[in-house]
């Protein structure tokens, strides 16, 4: 009987990502092929690339060069082989280079160097595919590309203007995950807000009623569901505003995660951002009245060209004012390709990272005593890990890989994807702990 043949998996980079790797995979096992684990026992390996900053970059070199010296047959899919001469040159001998979201071409290539086996295992796989999250989360990717020309980023070059799936599809991919036991899914895009806008907003159907491809209608008819709905990478239109009684309803997570990049007007308008950062508080506030449990993420850039440290203190300003619960800060990189590698005024990297520091200090204290009025309450919270020591789980305030986690002291009979309520007990700038109360 001839043995199957194998195919390895690198995957780097963002969930959306992740997302892409996960229908490849579930490609290649519906057409037979078996993933395997090593290099070694592979007949050949697929590395899906980050390709958004330097050090992503450098990362995905660094795995393809790893995977053709342990393997020797290659194939590059993902952001950085959007830019396929950059891969060629410092590594011609791969196999095939080709873009993101690509499963088509990920699979010609595939079966053009390793002959598709006779018995598909399509019948094997299960209705949501296959997932590279714990069995209890799971991403739910629902458009690609944007149509922003921000000037710090090239994932429009990489990955196309806006085109948003199905509503239908989304939803019928949400019903299949829920069916497999997802207790949480994370509502993912490069502009989650944005979903709709190609299409003008026409409607689908799901469970035979009309559903208009439209993030509210999207989210509210996620929130029927019965599992937790978290919601990234969302602008702040005007429209977001719709969501906030869907959160203070409790049919999603009072969760919103807004990159927000900066708060100097002079910076967001060279940024080509939204630059109303006095409308920017006010929304805020006004997210915070109709449903003060809500958690605000946001990302900052530090050190974008021509940034003044008044115009840095004008960020600090708004960080004291906005009290966002959740914050990540990065300091500028010139990607290649980004526009705003032109612009004047470029910064010091001992400037840039001292920005960084002072942001994230300022941070640390407003988490920390935000986390510390936790203290006492109780909370419904998910639970991610257990070992003899206890359990690590996450509350509706917390998103996997990047935000907090609440330790729980004993774990009992607790497993993997429970719901628990834990009364809180301690906590720091990022993390709480607790016992359990139910």
């Amino acid at each position: 009987m001839a043995s199957i043949p194998k195919v390895g998996f690198v995957s780097l980079g963002c969930p959306k990502a992740l997302v892409d790797s996960e229908q490849i995979l579930t490609r290649l096992r519906a057409e037979g092929y078996a993933i395997s684990p090593s290099y070694e026992g592979a007949d050949l390996v697929v590395v899906n690339t980050c390709g958004f900053i330097d050090a992503a970059v450098a990362e995905s070199l660094d795995a393809i060069g790893e995977a053709l010296k342990e393997n020797g047959k290659v194939i590059v899919t993902g952001c950085l082989g959007a830019k396929s001469d950059v891969v060629l040159a410092a590594h011609p001998q791969v196999l095939a280079v080709t873009g993101p979201h690509a499963a088509a071409e990920v699979m010609a290539a595939v079966h053009q160097h390793l002959p598709q086996p006779h018995d598909p295992f399509e019948s094997l796989i299960p209705p949501q595919g296959i997932k590279l999250t714990p069995k209890h989360y799971a991403y739910l990717k629902i458009s690609e590309g944007c149509n922003h020309r921000c000037t710090f980023c090239i994932i429009p070059s990489l990955r196309g203007d806006l085109v948003s799936r199905p509503v239908g599809e989304v939803m019928q991919e949400a019903e299949n995950l829920v069916k497999a036991g997802v207790k949480e899914l994370l509502v993912i895009s490069q502009d989650t807000s944005a979903y709709g806008v190609d299409v003008k907003y026409r409607s689908g159907f799901w469970g035979g009623r009309p559903l208009r491809t439209r993030m509210t209608e999207l989210t509210s008819a996620l929130g029927e569901l019965g599992v937790w709905v978290r919601l990234h990478y969302v602008y702040p239109y005007p429209h977001v505003d719709e969501v906030i009684p869907l959160m203070a309803e409790g049919k999603i997570l009072p969760y919103l995660d807004v990159p927000l990049q900066h708060a100097s007007p002079r910076i967001l308008k060279a940024m080509k951002r939204p630059g109303n950062i006095e409308g920017t508080l006010a929304r805020i506030h006004g997210w915070r009245d109709v449903c003060p449990e809500i958690t605000i993420r946001s990302t900052f850039i530090a050190g974008f060209p021509g940034e003044t440290e008044s115009d840095f203190e004008l960020l600090l300003d708004f960080l004291r004012e906005a009290q966002l619960d959740r914050v990540g800060c990065f300091a500028y990189s010139p990607v290649e390709g980004a526009t705003a590698n032109a612009l004047p005024g470029a910064v010091p990297e001992e400037v840039k990272q001292e920005r960084v520091a002072r942001l994230m200090e300022l941070q640390e204290e407003i988490s920390a005593a935000k986390l510390g009025r936790k203290i006492g309450q109780t909370f419904t919270v998910l639970v991610d890990e257990v070992d003899e020591e206890g359990a690590v789980a996450r509350s509706a305030a917390d998103a996997p890989e990047i935000d907090g986690l609440v330790y729980i002291e004993e774990a009992g009979n607790l497993k993997l994807g429970d719901f628990v309520d834990v009364e809180i007990t301690d906590a720091d700038a990022h993390d709480l702990w607790g016992r359990r109360v139910s």
